[in-house]
């Protein structure tokens, strides 16, 4: 029982060090709704293999290959990490510039627009 045990914990390893690089390419890619599905398979797959790894007897070896999945796996999670909040920074700005555009319209109605398209032309620095 302890062998099958060992096996499926460390097949369940490798299922999430898939998962996780194939997240860490959406995020690279920009894909993000399809980054936010696959979460929930990660999370879902995270939560058995929580409960599975407390019941394994792992020998030296089988500990080893577990701790190398779970560097990658940190590792690449870092790494989305990353790609998030630069994701959430570029949003961040957006929003900034759309919040900006809009108070100017509130404020100087129609003149707004030669206003906000001189600053997409010539940057918002311009002298």
């Amino acid at each position: 029982m302890a062998m099958s045990t060992a096996r499926a914990v460390l097949d369940g390893y490798s299922k999430l060090r898939r998962q996780v690089a194939i997240m860490l390419e959406l995020a690279r890619a920009g894909e993000w709704d399809a980054l936010i599905e696959r979460q929930s398979g990660y999370l879902q797959l995270a939560d058995r293999l929580q409960q599975l790894d407390k019941e394994a007897e792992l020998n030296q070896t089988e500990v080893q290959v577990k701790a190398d999945l779970l560097e990658a796996i940190l590792a690449d999670d870092l790494a989305i990490r990353e790609q998030l909040l630069a994701r959430r920074n570029e949003l961040g700005q957006l929003m900034g510039a759309s919040r900006r555009q809009r108070d100017l319209h509130r404020s100087y109605g129609k003149q707004a627009a030669s206003v906000v398209e001189a600053s997409d032309k010539f940057g918002p620095e311009t002298p």
